[in-house]
């Protein structure tokens, strides 16, 4: 089966094509981040816009780069939710709309069971059960996956995503939208014996997230130290991060006696995260698995091969389908078992 995936939950338009044969045929990604850096952060408006522009160019484009006519395709799939809910609609309805004409199944996917499945498009993917960290500007959590729709919610962050919290920093820091790439880049200039941040809610049990307090230190020390200390703060923010993410995910391995580790989402792609999970990994004497740099931020290729398992699977969207601002997903289920929706959905 080949399957046109669609994503456009936030500030990326990503269109690729998934053949369950042959694997990934190709993929596009248009990032917004030019249009939404004058204003600091993601617009709603702009970007729903924005994704109108650019995805039906896209489709064709992809189309076009997989050797493939539309009539070939044998189905559809878009990100459902979570996200922004105009953005979600634009996919949503050109995708569903695309289905209906070509007279081929439809399917809604859930962003983060993409992003966590991202890894499958690898020649050495994981095999289950494993352990996913889902870290980007919208979401930090641990899972524990035992298979297609079968995830146990081990930890999430009760305040900023990690991601999140990379930018605003970056933002008291001066540095350009995005800002979590660029702070990255400073820090690794920086002293990092200067300043201890503090690791947040690893002196307690458990495996939620808190990326506030460390932000309010950060923004502390900025105001104290001024602008000479910027790469020392840096370090010491990033330092503080990624400490606190691989202390949860080593946690979590010791809990779950996984093997398998699989890190997803835009922070995935940060370098000192990589080196020092690498060592937590090896330590519990498990792998680390990621998607190809490009497939960790949003992207169409995770939604065509998550679509892909869920249509092989008998799952199928109505007509009358529906986006879901928050989605929680750990409700999800495997295809053909009852799926009762969650979270705020908007009908069309």
């Amino acid at each position: 089966m080949r399957v046109l995936g669609v994503e456009t939950s936030c500030d990326e338009t990503g269109v690729a094509v998934y053949c369950t044969d042959r694997g990934l045929l190709a993929h596009a990604v248009h990032s917004q981040i030019a249009l939404h850096a004058r204003y600091g952060g993601v617009v709603p408006e702009l970007a729903s816009r924005d994704h109108v522009r650019k995805l039906a160019p896209m489709i064709g484009q992809v189309l076009e780069e997989a050797g493939l006519k539309r009539r070939e395709l044998g189905g559809v799939a878009y990100t459902r939710g979570p996200g922004l809910v105009g953005a979600l609609l634009v996919g949503a309805a050109v995708a569903r709309s695309f289905a209906w004409g070509l007279d081929v199944p439809a399917v809604g996917v859930h962003h983060m069971e993409a992003h966590l499945l991202a890894p499958m498009l690898e020649a050495d993917p994981p095999a289950y059960p494993f352990v996913a960290l889902l870290v980007s500007g919208g979401h930090t959590m641990l899972v524990q996956v035992a298979g297609l729709g079968r995830y146990r919610l081990l930890g999430t962050s009760v305040d900023d995503a990690a991601g999140e919290a990379f930018d605003k920093t970056a933002k008291l820091l001066g540095l350009p939208y995005p800002g979590g790439p660029e702070l990255e880049r400073l820090a690794r200039t920086g002293n990092p014996a200067r300043f201890r941040f503090p690791r947040p809610m690893t002196d307690r049990p458990g495996l939620d997230f808190s990326f506030s307090g460390l932000k309010t230190a950060t923004r502390n020390t900025v105001l104290d130290q001024g602008a000479d200390a910027r790469a020392d703060i840096a370090r010491a923010f990033q330092d503080a991060v990624v400490d606190t993410l691989a202390i949860k995910c080593r946690r979590a391995l010791e809990q779950t006696g996984a093997e398998a580790l699989v890190v997803s989402g835009g922070v995935g792609a940060n370098g000192a995260l990589r080196e020092r999970l690498a060592q937590v990994a090896e330590r519990a004497g498990a792998r680390v698995h990621y998607p190809r740099m490009e497939l960790c931020t949003d992207n169409g290729a995770m939604v065509a091969y998550a679509g892909a398992c869920r249509l092989l699977g008998g799952e199928r969207a109505p007509l009358s389908f529906d986006v879901v601002a928050r989605w929680p997903l750990e409700s999800l289920r495997p295809p053909g078992e009852d799926v009762s929706p969650h979270g705020t959905g908007r009908a069309v």
